[in-house]
């Protein structure tokens, strides 16, 4: 792998929310080795990527995705003749597109059959190519919980395609060594019902907190961080107090919630981008109509503490919920222009996607700035985004590792 010398006209320093113009970032390897003035810079024997047109930022991170779905109209709804072969298919060509999309980096909190991770370690050997990967294996749930199946009671356990459901500490335990065993690296759990859950209320408890912190507790045994799927007031804060490491949605947050996530330094992962395409889109594609009511329900208390939660400085990283209805792999930099709507300047939306979500995931020693050392992960757009967040819709090019997977818009790797 030739080193690089690559030229930015703009290149956003995430370390400070500052915008560095006439920059040159030199790489070896897979690592940056150094980011020099261009005044400053000697390009002799390195291979000259001329981005000087262009808006260079880290490579970005979403760090709430599904791979193995795909944005169709009721994703909770296993297609009986899925199997876990066509799970993974899907889940490698979505890290694809997220990848061409920016996001050298993603966070897959839930999938089936420990797909996700057979994509992740095979990406890391080599055998195929895509983004980094954070996987945390099955979600765990209460039995009827938001992540449980409902088939029929006469179908037998063949159909079943949720193995991490438990109910009381003990079986949460288990599921949480199960996950472990088949090689995530960290922890999703289930707190409340869901916009896309048959049969539950949005805003129900559905553990108890004394289950949730035996999910926490076990988890940290493993020194692993712990994400909650979370809408509801209630199982919100318990899971707050259970030890989480983010709160995922947290839609149904109260003022207690909020103070709460500040006081434990909890973060928050706000996808705002999934209820509001539910909303917006949902009926056009065929989703239920029980979870567009759902998401009606929740989504105007969402914005409200998204923007309390920014106020008063909880720690905020992006994520999207890419796979949700009408929210496709590829497209979710709509999120952007929705943090920017309901409260946070660009580039406030621009650190979320980059240090923060780095520091959520425990890697900002490697990804979330362009800084000597770290990983060459590095994209660019072809507008400025601090003036347009939209221009986030438009990346056109990519590096992850050192390696150029897109250059002018086109993508390299098929």
């Amino acid at each position: 792998m030739a080193n690089k010398a690559i030229k930015c006209g703009k290149m956003f320093d995430s370390t400070t929310g500052a915008v560095r113009e006439n920059m040159v970032i030199f790489t070896d390897g897979e690592r940056i080795a150094s980011v020099v003035p261009a005044a400053e810079a000697n390009c002799d024997g390195y291979e000259v990527i001329d981005l000087g047109d262009k808006f260079v930022t880290p490579g970005l991170i979403d760090s709430h995705v599904h791979l193995s779905m795909n944005g169709e109209a009721n994703p909770a709804m296993t297609k009986p003749y899925e199997t876990i072969a066509d799970w993974t298919l899907k889940a490698l060509q979505d890290a694809h597109i997220d990848l061409m999309a920016g996001f050298t980096a993603l966070r897959v909190v839930g999938g089936n059959g420990f797909a996700d991770e057979a994509v992740r370690d095979a990406i890391n050997r080599g055998e195929h190519w895509g983004p980094r990967l954070m996987t945390s294996g099955c979600a765990i749930s209460t039995t009827g919980g938001h992540a449980d199946d409902h088939y029929g009671p006469y179908l037998n356990d063949e159909m079943n395609t949720a193995p991490a459901i438990g109910d009381g500490p003990d079986e949460l335990v288990k599921a949480v060594r199960y996950n472990i065993k088949h090689g995530c690296d960290m922890i999703k759990y289930m707190s409340t019902g869901g916009v896309m859950s048959l049969g539950t209320t949005i805003d129900s408890q559905q553990m108890s907190f004394e289950e949730m912190k035996a999910i926490c507790d076990t988890a940290k045994l493993y020194n692993m961080t712990i994400a909650t799927h979370a809408h509801g007031t209630s199982g919100i804060k318990d899971a707050i107090r259970a030890g989480v490491t983010s709160v995922e949605h947290g839609m149904m947050m109260d003022e207690e919630g909020v103070q709460l996530m500040k006081e434990y330094g909890t973060t928050l992962v706000p996808t705002l981008i999934a209820a509001e395409r539910i909303i917006v889109k949902g009926k056009e594609i065929g989703t239920p109509d029980w979870a567009i009511a759902k998401a009606e329900y929740v989504f105007g208390n969402a914005t409200r503490n998204f923007k309390r939660c920014l106020d008063e400085g909880v720690k905020i990283a992006f994520g999207t919920d890419s796979g949700t209805p009408y929210n496709f792999h590829g497209k979710q930099t709509y999120e952007f222009e929705l943090m920017v709507k309901y409260g946070m300047t660009p580039t406030q939306a621009l650190m979320a996607a980059t240090k923060g979500s780095s520091e959520l995931m425990r890697k900002d020693h490697e990804i979330g700035s362009i800084e000597p050392g770290k990983f060459a992960d590095v994209v660019a757009f072809d507008g400025d985004p601090i003036a347009d967040v939209k221009a986030l819709t438009s990346c056109s090019f990519v590096m992850k590792g050192g390696e150029v997977y897109k250059k002018d818009g086109v993508a390299l790797r098929k």
